[in-house]
């Protein structure tokens, strides 16, 4: 019982960051397309705002993605430390 809560804990956990990761890629990159499109239009710079504001969008996205990575990596590897540490008191009483 215990086993199965765990592994829909971390079904559970890999969707959240499925979806936050997601996001990340899409949110920041679409709206630097319709905004770098707008600005292109409205100062006549076809297609340079809407190149580098995809370029930002796209290191902006980047660069959350590898801190939130790292971030979720921190966790796992903690809770695996927690567990191995739980399995070695198990076993030595």
């Amino acid at each position: 019982m215990q086993n199965n809560k765990k592994d829909q804990s971390s079904w559970q956990q890999a969707l959240i960051m499925f979806a936050r990761v997601s996001v990340w890629v899409a949110v920041p990159i679409i709206l630097a397309l319709f905004i770098g499109k707008y600005l292109d239009n409205h100062f006549g710079t076809a297609p340079w705002i809407f190149i580098g504001s995809t370029i930002i969008a796209f290191i902006i996205s980047m660069a959350v993605i590898v801190k939130m990575s790292l971030s979720y990596i921190q966790k796992i590897e903690g809770k695996d430390n927690q567990e191995n540490k739980k399995e070695e008191n198990g076993k030595s009483n």
